[in-house]
């Protein structure tokens, strides 16, 4: 498959000198996607349907860099770390923007990753999250070279691997601990929601808790205790915790296991969980409250309970003062997009982490996350590709630096 723009007349040549020339292209912006969309949702169809669970997303990421090297992009390579790594060369080498997607998926190898395209919609497991950000990485230097636009700073296109779960984003930061280009700033992109717009970071830990008892109990204990029983008691102790409204707190119970059947003693039960907070000082607090009451439990059935915090980041963010974060609201009103602003735990995280300014964005609307027949749909795609490229002019334009 060739990568082939048709230049629509739109030249970049010029230095763009306010934000109001940006908004000002933005119908060409979205008319320049609009005439990409067999390129995009080839893209689209080929990512998702190789299976990217997290830890096991070579596959994934070798068809992205095979895609840009199509495209003509000369540094195109992958780090120790799996990350795929391709770069848009700018005019000016000195400056770098990094556009990041996750290329890992909740779903395992052995779900159906078949992809149904209907004539308003796209329905399959990951095309949201997160098949399109990927495909927008593959389709971006189409798109560019379709407009006319020539960066002056170089564009990294970076897939992230080991995003999701235990994967705890290790990807990104093998990336940032080794990448030696300075960075301007950083746009995260997700399929969903068309309209999201991140810029700080909750406190938050996921954590595994897992009950293990005798393979063989006592007759008379039977009926007063198992696995499930014992879980049932960390789980009510844990609902005791106070949970302050501010800073704003929650923990969240997220899927509970154990059991075989009807009439079998259940002897190992699992618990997974998530707790978030805008305070890191709260977070610290709920984990040790956890701590003790695993130690509690335990020690009242005799049994084997472990708590493993799986993942965890640090809370912080960019003001919603920053110039990047009213660019990003500047060019969403002007595309009649209302912003859903809300904290992330995700890729932008880690870049602001490192005072990094960075956002992260939505490309379209969608339904039925993480289900297998989650859903895009494709007009607002168009919509979601411009205001990611306005948002590229105004880092390049250096419409986004510094405070206010």
């Amino acid at each position: 498959m060739s990568c082939i723009g048709t230049n629509l007349g739109f030249s970049m040549d010029t230095q763009l000198k306010t934000i109001a020339e940006i908004l000002a292209l933005l119908p060409k912006m979205k008319e320049g996607a609009a005439g990409i969309q067999e390129t995009l949702i080839a893209n689209l169809i080929m990512l998702s349907e190789i299976p990217a669970p997290t830890f096991e997303e070579e596959a994934r990421v070798k068809l992205l860099l095979q895609r840009m090297t199509e495209c003509g992009l000369q540094n195109v390579s992958t780090d120790e770390a799996g990350n795929g790594v391709g770069i848009i060369q700018g005019k000016d080498p000195s400056r770098n923007i990094l556009l990041v997607a996750h290329a890992d998926s909740v779903h395992s190898e052995k779900t159906d990753h078949t992809i149904s395209v209907r004539t308003d919609k796209i329905i399959g497991p990951g095309v949201a999250d997160n098949s399109l950000g990927m495909a927008a990485l593959a389709t971006l230097p189409s798109l560019l070279e379709t407009l006319g636009i020539q960066l002056n700073a170089n564009l990294v296109l970076l897939a992230s691997t080991k995003g999701l779960g235990r994967g705890n984003l290790d990807g990104l930061r093998f990336f940032m601990d080794n990448n030696r280009l300075p960075i301007d700033a950083g746009i995260c992109i997700e399929g969903a929601q068309l309209g999201r717009l991140s810029y700080t970071a909750e406190g938050m830990f996921r954590g595994l808790i897992t009950c293990k008892l005798p393979e063989e109990l006592e007759w008379q204990r039977v009926g007063e205790s198992s696995a499930i029983i014992a879980l049932n008691d960390v789980i009510n102790r844990m609902l005791e915790i106070p949970v302050p409204r501010r800073p704003k707190t929650s923990i969240v119970l997220g899927a509970v296991r154990g059991g075989k059947s009807y009439n079998v003693m259940a002897t190992q039960s699992s618990l997974r969980f998530e707790v978030k907070s805008e305070g890191s000082e709260i977070v610290r607090e709920i984990r040790g409250r956890i701590d003790d009451i695993v130690a509690d439990i335990a020690s009242k059935y005799n049994a084997k309970i472990e708590f493993e915090v799986v993942s965890i980041r640090e809370p912080g963010g960019i003001d919603v003062g920053h110039p990047l974060v009213k660019c990003c609201r500047q060019i969403m009103e002007k595309l009649d997009l209302k912003p859903r602003i809300f904290p992330s735990i995700s890729e932008v995280s880690e870049l602001i982490s490192r005072n990094l300014p960075a956002v992260t964005l939505g490309l379209t609307e969608a339904s039925n996350l993480h289900d297998l027949n989650e859903t895009i749909r494709i007009q607002p795609i168009y919509k979601g590709l411009a205001q990611l490229l306005a948002v590229l002019l105004a880092i390049d334009g250096e419409f986004c630096h510094g405070t206010e």
